[in-house]
């Protein structure tokens, strides 16, 4: 855990380093989950803006936000995206998928947050976090040890659930009706979305929304791969996704830039994307997606 710690808190020449071994052209650099104060992500903000302006070739950032204080959070995107610290610009805001206390974003009072990111048209990229208190107590089981009942919970598989079950709520709330261009980034080939696809597309079709879940799928989603190696999950995505949509993302360094390299290379050897496709999820569709200024004449993607 001290070398995650210190790979993560790193914004200097050992990221780079583990980019240039990934050959990882510019990383869009995003905290880890927790609930902030509007004062820390504020510091936590700043902190990431100086490493941006220090590498603006090879550095990008997410806005973390005090979800817990909708209008405060909107504030911050607001700072954050619009060119008001010292000229750097993030490109949008990564979210933890609940709040501590389990609290979900399909309500009125995070509408603000929405307008905001409308009105700047920049993402938020919607990401797993540790299971509420309540969870935990529910899915207890005395005949798990602790660390099995939180790898079922968490990053084995509950949490990419938790993330699918939110994009839902966003949807049955009404949120991409209030805001249509409203645009929302979730990890982990789809955190479990594409394979239920179908399903949920006949189960939401009775829950009166301007929109089929297909449209809003096709018009406000996009997925990441993080840390997802395998090629298994993109056959399905590949099938009802628009190609498009799909973006490389290691997960770093909680994934290593070598094996998403790797994985990559998977890819390409496949023939299951042509090489145009290819190059759009490699890095052209997240500089798209980002705005991002991406220089590849020194650093391959």
């Amino acid at each position: 855990m001290p070398e995650l710690f210190e790979q993560l808190t790193d914004l200097g020449p050992r990221r780079i380093a583990d980019m240039d071994a990934g050959q990882v052209t510019m990383q869009v650099i995003s905290h880890a989950p927790g609930d902030l104060s509007p004062a820390l992500c504020r510091d936590c903000n700043n902190e990431l803006a100086e490493a941006v302006r220090s590498h603006p070739s090879r550095f990008a950032g997410f806005a973390e936000l005090p979800m817990k204080e909708p209008l405060e959070a909107a504030r911050e995107l607001h700072r954050t995206c619009s060119g008001k610290m010292n000229g750097v610009k993030f490109v949008g805001a990564l979210v933890d998928s609940h709040t501590e206390d389990g609290l979900y974003y399909e309500g009125p009072e995070f509408d603000a947050l929405w307008e905001e990111a409308t009105k700047l048209d920049v993402p938020i990229y919607i990401h797993p976090t540790w299971p509420s208190a309540q969870l935990y107590a529910t899915y207890q089981s005395p005949h798990l040890s602790n660390n099995v009942n939180t790898s079922i919970l968490a990053f084995g598989f509950g949490w990419h659930s938790d993330v699918a079950t939110h994009i839902l709520r966003l949807y049955a709330g009404g949120v991409f009706d209030r805001f249509p261009k409203l645009k929302i980034i979730i990890g982990h080939m789809g955190e479990m979305i594409p394979y239920m696809l179908q399903r949920i597309q006949r189960v939401s079709s009775q829950w009166g929304k301007k929109r089929s879940f297909r449209e809003v799928w096709g018009n406000n989603l996009w997925l990441t791969t993080s840390g997802n190696w395998a090629l298994d999950p993109l056959a399905c995505i590949l099938r009802n996704t628009k190609h498009d949509r799909i973006m490389y993302s290691v997960d770093y360094p909680f994934a290593k830039s070598p094996s998403a390299l790797g994985w990559l290379h998977e890819l390409e050897e496949s023939k299951m994307v042509t090489e145009e496709e290819l190059e759009g999820i490699r890095w052209k569709n997240a500089a798209k997606l980002l705005g991002l200024n991406v220089n590849l004449t020194s650093h391959d993607v």
